[in-house]
């Protein structure tokens, strides 16, 4: 089973908790687009659901795809929210943001009754880390929030380059106009404690952790997929 058919088999697998009428959060990333390409079959098939995508990425594949959409303004609160992740460990704490949607992945999970991942099993971790944490910043003062995350790294003794993200010859820009730095820490043993010193940072907009947010991990591996409840 190659890395494709994993993400078929975790998406296969959420699919399963989506009922007709459900009002949906739909994520960002590759394997959310599988999720995308098996709620639409459904939906041709007479589902009836209403989606809030994370991303203009994902709305597009949903209106070629027939999937029906709202804005979040539309739809304010959500019964279930799938979305795929970059790292998940035992206590479903996330990396979230590769794709460059954080803020708004967070804004639609956090509008949801509950919210399941979907990740294959490259994606499990024992420690968050290893894949560099996206924080997204305003353009205003890059350099003055550059300094104080380093600030912030120092004070929990973490370390690594923090990188601003590029897209073709210029900063990458998310959806809501603003930019990321990839902070490579390799590993992030108080996963809370940096969200909190992140969030006390006027010029983070957000960041990708993701804590206390999913209800369920479905991991897909070659064996097929399986169901991680948080350990918390």
């Amino acid at each position: 089973m190659d890395a494709r058919e994993m993400k078929i088999k975790a998406a296969e697998a959420a699919l399963a908790h989506v009922e007709s009428g459900m009002r949906l959060g739909i994520g960002t990333g590759s394997t959310a687009e599988e999720f995308v390409r098996l709620l639409a079959e459904k939906v041709a098939g007479g589902l009836k659901v209403e989606g809030v995508p994370t991303s203009e990425r994902t709305a597009r594949l949903c209106v070629e795809l027939g999937v029906p959409l709202k804005s979040l303004d539309e739809l304010p609160a959500l019964d279930l929210t799938i979305d795929g992740a970059d790292e998940v460990d035992a206590a479903l704490r996330l990396i979230k943001g590769g794709g460059g949607a954080l803020l708004r992945e967070k804004i639609v999970a956090a509008a949801s009754e509950r919210m399941i991942v979907i990740a294959d099993e490259s994606k499990l971790v024992d420690t968050l880390g290893a894949f560099a944490l996206p924080i997204e910043v305003n353009p205003f003062g890059l350099v003055s929030t550059r300094i104080a995350i380093e600030k912030v790294a120092a004070r929990l003794g973490l370390s690594g380059e923090l990188h601003l993200r590029q897209s073709g010859d210029g900063d990458f820009t998310t959806d809501g106009g603003h930019h990321i730095i990839d902070a490579s820490f390799g590993r992030i043993p108080d996963a809370e404690a940096l969200s909190s010193e992140l969030n006390s940072i006027p010029g983070v907009v957000e960041h990708g952790l993701f804590i206390n947010m999913a209800a369920l991990a479905i991991i897909a591996g070659p064996a097929g997929a399986r169901t991680l409840q948080a350990n918390r």
